[in-house]
């Protein structure tokens, strides 16, 4: 997968010390390569001396130009003395990317009383000139190299900008219409392209069916490994080996499909005409493909594989996501809830060694191709990006999972802080029943990127966007 690319300014202002700038310079890099994250830095080496963004003789377009060229993904300007913010919202706004303006806290002034730096002061001059120029930014808090807070927003920053990424070059797959009776499943292609440069890439179920079949037929490589898979991490005695192979071969078909079309998730038709087609269902398939970082939905929902891509890139793509209904009350709990769906959970996630890959237990048909079990539990978040009337928003809560009964397909009950409160949010909309969770806290990363994609509202239930500014400020730490 492409490492995103931040473009590193470090910026000083001429009437402060230029040695102590090249001297931040230097240990901010070191710093943010110490977090660990997986990305590439293009800096500005070469272009001068010092490396530094200081004086615009030195032409914010040769700046602009080398970030284009290297395809940064965001920029990041560290004010090491004061900065030079008319540069700075000249490239800001040449490259239309997410940017960060920090700077670390001054020290005390010398015995003459003179100062080597003035980075707050340069601060405040940076993100009134951004203002003017129109360009989105990322704050964070005025704070030294080392003070937690700073990692807390750097690190909050870069999987936002890997949220904004993936967003802006989504394309769905879309196996199949909605199943008819299925109007919640409604949306707008068209807005979807001309607000968000959302693309849809549509195929029918006869497409993906002779895919597959031409798949099970030969004996390539992909479908071996497939196979092997399933058989080695799934308890299989309760299908049979063909049933095995059909569903490989649909797996190995829709991953093919999605490399093909340069699709980054996938909403599939999941009933009821593609069992009566193929004799199989393809929840396992989805699952595979989900813990293989290409989430699939269920009954062709757009919105969700949209939700899935933003919520797995807020993690850097580091934990899969799973797509669940949001079905029954806990039977005791008043803040719990049942996450479900008929077998398509990763099965990673699985609590068990072996989960049973099972036949459908609702449709009458009972096509094989579920993969049954409950999932593990811990802190969770559960997002929906969604519209309706021109307007979209993206929910956001934070769920941890408690114990509960048994139920059949891939599962976990969760407990929220007010369910009463979700549940009335969710119902009143512009949500539908379908959510999707993962197994980490990538609300920040998720509420920052809203910022940077012009016609999406944040809407948090827990913790409120007032926590949530808090939590970046420090709060917690």
């Amino acid at each position: 997968m492409k490492k995103l690319k931040l473009g590193y300014a470090p910026t000083r202002r001429f009437v402060f010390s230029a040695e102590d700038a090249f001297r931040y310079k230097v240990m901010i890099k070191e710093k943010i390569e110490s977090f660990g994250m997986d990305i590439d830095i293009v800096d500005l080496e070469g272009l001068n001396t010092e490396g530094l963004l200081y004086d615009d003789n030195i032409n914010a377009d040769l700046i602009a130009d080398r970030f284009r060229q290297e395809n940064v993904d965001a920029v990041f300007f560290p004010h090491c003395n004061f900065g030079t913010e008319d540069t700075v919202a000249r490239v800001g706004k040449a490259l239309g990317k997410p940017v960060l303006l920090w700077g670390p806290r001054d020290e005390s002034p010398l015995e003459d009383g003179m100062r080597l730096r003035d980075t707050q002061c340069g601060l405040f001059a940076s993100g009134k000139v951004l203002r003017r120029f129109n360009v989105p930014f990322t704050y964070v808090t005025n704070s030294r190299v080392d003070d937690p807070v700073f990692e807390r927003g750097f690190t909050n920053f870069i999987a936002a900008a890997n949220v904004v990424r993936k967003f802006r070059n989504l394309r769905i797959l879309q196996i199949g219409p909605r199943p008819a009776s299925f109007w919640t499943m409604m949306c707008n292609e068209g807005e979807l392209l001309e607000r968000f440069g959302i693309e849809i890439h549509p195929i029918t179920l006869v497409d993906i069916q002779r895919a597959s079949k031409r798949i099970e037929s030969g004996n390539s490589a992909e479908l071996a490994e497939a196979v092997d898979y399933i058989k080695a991490k799934l308890d299989w005695s309760e299908v049979t080996e063909a049933d095995v192979k059909r569903i490989a071969a649909l797996k190995v078909a829709m991953k093919q499909y999605a490399i093909q079309t340069g699709s980054t998730a996938i909403a599939i038709q999941c009933w009821s005409s593609l069992q009566d087609t193929m004799g199989i269902m393809p929840c396992l398939a989805n699952a595979i493909l989900t813990d293989e970082q290409i989430p699939v939905t269920c009954e062709t929902d757009i919105h969700g594989a949209i939700t899935s891509v933003m919520v797995q890139a807020a993690t850097m793509n580091q934990h899969p996501t799973f797509f669940a209904d949001l079905t029954v009350r806990h039977p005791e709990n008043p803040n719990g809830e049942l996450l479900f769906h008929c077998g398509n959970f990763p099965v990673s996630l699985t609590v068990e060694d072996k989960p049973k890959l099972r036949k459908h237990f609702l449709f009458d048909d009972h096509a094989p191709g579920t993969h049954e079990g409950e999932i593990k539990g811990g802190g969770m978040t559960l997002a929906r990006f969604d519209g309706d009337h021109g307007e979209y928003q993206l929910f956001l809560g934070r769920a941890r999972g408690i114990q509960g009964p048994y139920t059949r397909g891939s599962y976990v009950w969760v407990e929220v802080n007010d369910w009463p409160l979700w549940e009335e949010k969710l119902v009143k909309g512009p949500y539908v029943h379908h959510s999707v969770g993962i197994h980490a806290n990538a609300i920040p990363a998720l509420y920052e990127a809203c910022h940077y994609i012009p016609g999406l509202t944040p809407d948090p239930v827990d913790p409120t966007e007032r926590e949530i500014q808090a939590w970046l400020r420090g709060a917690g730490l």
